[in-house]
């Protein structure tokens, strides 16, 4: 049998082992030539879209999953041996995808196919498919001569085996770090929550007793951010501050020219197909259209808050200098967090831990899938898993059992309410471990597709991940209400992959540009702020009681405290990202760290101590070929689209079920089936406005905040 493979819709985790990697790649790789090989073999007057079109379309299907189970396996439980099956088989997969598009003879079939009359007769989707297959085409360097279509590929490959080697340089330069003190006086200031967490990490290590207990401490984010904001311990703060800004700097993971490649193979990649730089290369069909607007976008709202921005830094300062008794010229890095959260506190009576009892992770769960209930006519229940260790099952086993990848992990069954058809389901994996990399993604497993030409509907098949805090000694796990903010986002992004209802899979769910590809995701975080949606999930883990009012309203009064700070926090990673993407040639041949500081000179504030640059750990543009590379900018464009789209479900109803309604049937079932403004019109009756972004942000009559 061939696990990878396997297309049995309950994937059986625990057959994956690394010895089946090649022979199953391989199989998908066999099985995706032959294939094309029927393709390119087609007598030119017997082209129609089902054996060109649609059979590109099909032809990669082994490979695809095959290598997708690969990939995830690899982000959420990375082992040496699976590494290395993965990184064996990298360069023939690599150049395998790079390869079908630089096809001449399978360009000429789908250049021959999309120009005759027979496409005009297709349904709209069916034309859509023809028309953004040969974009992919054209896009790749179809038209190339032979000599630069084999430079392309060989970019490809190249592209894929050093980001790969980029993100596995930050993981393991992650988690090769950790601090265990034994010192109770350094935790002074730290939440009870936080000390919890950092001692039973310590004893799983084998660190510590109940008579002489320690307390670890790592770089994952639930055990590093509390220490920033609210360690008293200067000398702790300094000390995690400098392991994490340092991650992948330094030998045997350092980043550093890995980055310098993939821009310069980037930037060729680029010009060889016509373009002056990878930004426009990748932007070409998104909403921006190009580097330059989406640059111009950035500084625009650069320009718009860095008055308030330098505001608040200021008055962090003076408050340090009230407290202190003393000068204040500037803070330290590892100082900002912690002196901006005491001053929080002070200004509104509000403390994080305050609101974490009310944000257990299974009411936050239970309480969204209502949410998504009300608005989008679905259920979602939780189905009964199992875990087993890698290579201990069969793989033909032929049972119904539901298994994970780990025994954390959760299983979920979505269900259209009024028709009740399996729509899809879901995993969820919400805590760091090791083998983790870092962050929160949604991915689709396997994309489905509604009934059409007399095919039963077929469920997708998604995950969600995240690295959120942990459960302490068996008790549930208490989210503060920014790690719910990211659980809801990311369930956006499921709800655009499980909700898709297009006929075609590369055109459903989230396959759509990156500018709007957001939209989902960012317009949920609305609903962890709103009174009525939020008494759907946020209720005491012990009392079930909801928010107290006063409460809530701290955590209004609250929510734009430093908010030009976090808007330019944003737009400096998206304005970093446009720089070295469409003008790298100034750049080559700096210290990296240098040119780092020149691009976002105007969006930081002076610091006492210069921080290290971002890049050698920013995975989002470096730890695969294309990835947010030119397109950090998408957060905020598509901060702009969900402010705007909001304001329709709060004219209308928070809850509305109706606008819920139209959300679902314009935005997340349509997938890439209509250009992204189009559907954006659709639902809104109008194009995007900026201004009630600013408005939310508290930014947009008084660009100082008092």
């Amino acid at each position: 049998m061939h696990p990878f493979n396997d297309p049995y819709f309950y994937v059986r985790w625990s057959t994956l082992v690394p010895t089946a990697v090649e022979a199953d790649i391989r199989i998908g790789l066999a099985e995706a030539q032959a294939g094309i090989n029927i393709i390119y073999s087609l007598d030119p007057a017997s082209l129609n879209y089902e054996n060109t079109v649609w059979a590109l379309e099909n032809a990669t299907e082994t490979l695809n999953r095959a290598w997708g189970r690969l990939h995830h396996l690899d982000s959420v439980a990375d082992e040496p041996e699976q590494r290395a099956a993965l990184n064996a088989m990298l360069p023939d997969v690599s150049e395998f995808y790079s390869s079908i598009p630089l096809n001449d003879r399978l360009w000429s079939i789908m250049k021959a196919y999309s120009t005759s009359e027979a496409v005009a007769s297709l349904s709209e989707i069916q034309q859509r498919h023809v028309k953004e297959t040969v974009l992919d085409f054209l896009h790749s360097g179809a038209d190339l001569p032979a000599e630069q279509k084999k430079r392309i590929a060989e970019i490809d490959a190249e592209l894929s085996k050093i980001t790969k080697q980029y993100a596995e340089n930050v993981l393991d330069s992650t988690n090769a770090w950790d601090l265990v003190i034994t010192d109770e006086a350094r935790l002074s200031g730290l939440p009870s929550s936080a000390i919890a967490a950092t001692r039973a990490n310590a004893a799983a290590k084998g660190h510590g007793t109940d008579e002489s207990p320690a307390w670890r401490f790592t770089l994952q984010q639930p055990s590093m951010f509390p220490v920033m904001q609210h360690a008293d311990d200067e000398t702790l703060r300094q000390e995690i501050w400098q392991a994490s800004v340092n991650v992948a700097s330094h030998a045997p993971h350092d980043n550093s020219q890995n980055v310098w490649d993939i821009l310069r193979l980037r930037q060729e990649k680029a010009e060889i197909l016509g373009h002056k730089n990878f930004a426009d290369l990748v932007l070409q069909r998104r909403m921006a259209r190009d580097g330059k607007t989406a640059l111009a976008f950035t500084e625009d709202l650069h320009n718009r808050i860095a008055l308030a921005f330098r505001q608040e830094y200021q008055e962090l300062c003076a408050y340090k200098a009230e407290k202190t008794n003393a000068d204040c010229e500037g803070l330290q890095p590892w100082e900002f967090s912690y002196w901006s959260e005491k001053r929080r506190k002070e200004h509104f009576d509000l403390d994080d831990e305050a609101l974490r009892p009310y944000f257990p992770i299974d009411k936050v769960m239970s309480g969204m899938f209502d949410l998504a209930s009300t608005l989008f006519g679905i259920q979602i229940d939780k189905k009964q898993t199992v875990y087993y260790d890698k290579g201990s099952r069969s793989a033909n086993a032929s049972d119904h059992e539901i298994e994970v990848w780990h025994p954390e992990v959760t299983f979920y069954e979505l269900r259209d309410t009024k028709s009740g058809e399996h729509l899809g389901s879901f995993y969820a994996d919400w805590h760091p471990r090791e083998s983790k990399r870092g962050g929160a993604w949604m991915n689709q497993i396997e994309t489905g597709f509604p009934p059409h030409d007399g095919t039963a509907r077929q469920p997708h098949l998604g995950l969600i991940i995240g690295n959120m805090t942990p459960p302490v000694d068996g008790q549930t796990a208490l989210f503060t209400h920014s790690e719910v903010e990211t659980v809801f986002h990311e369930f956006g992004h499921l709800l655009h992959g499980l909700l898709g209802n297009v006929s075609v899979k590369s055109l459903s769910g989230t396959n759509v540009p990156w500018d709007f590809v957001e939209l989902p995701s960012q317009i949920m975080e609305n609903f962890c702020w709103c009174r009525q949606s939020l008494d759907l999930f946020a209720r005491h883990h012990e009392t079930g009681e909801l928010i107290p009012e006063a409460l809530y309203q701290k955590m209004i009064n609250a929510k734009n405290y430093m908010s030009a700070t976090v808007f330019m926090r944003q737009l400096a990673f998206g304005k970093l990202d446009l720089e070295l993407h469409t003008n790298p040639h100034a750049h080559f041949g700096k210290d990296l760290d240098d040119v780092e500081r020149s691009i976002l000179d105007a969006y930081r504030v002076k610091m006492l101590t210069d921080a290290p640059g971002m890049a050698r750990r920013f995975n989002h543009l470096f730890s695969s070929p294309t990835g947010y590379a030119a397109g950090y900018y998408s957060y905020k464009w598509a901060e702009v689209l969900d402010a705007d789209a909001f304001t329709r479900f709060e004219k209308e109803g928070v809850l509305n079920s109706n606008t819920g309604a139209d959300f679902r049937e314009h935005i997340l079932s349509k997938g890439n089936s209509a250009p992204a403004d189009e559907l954006y019109r659709r639902f809104m009756g109008r194009g995007p406005h900026l201004e009630p972004l600013l408005e939310r942000a508290g930014l947009l009559n008084d660009p100082l905040i008092a």
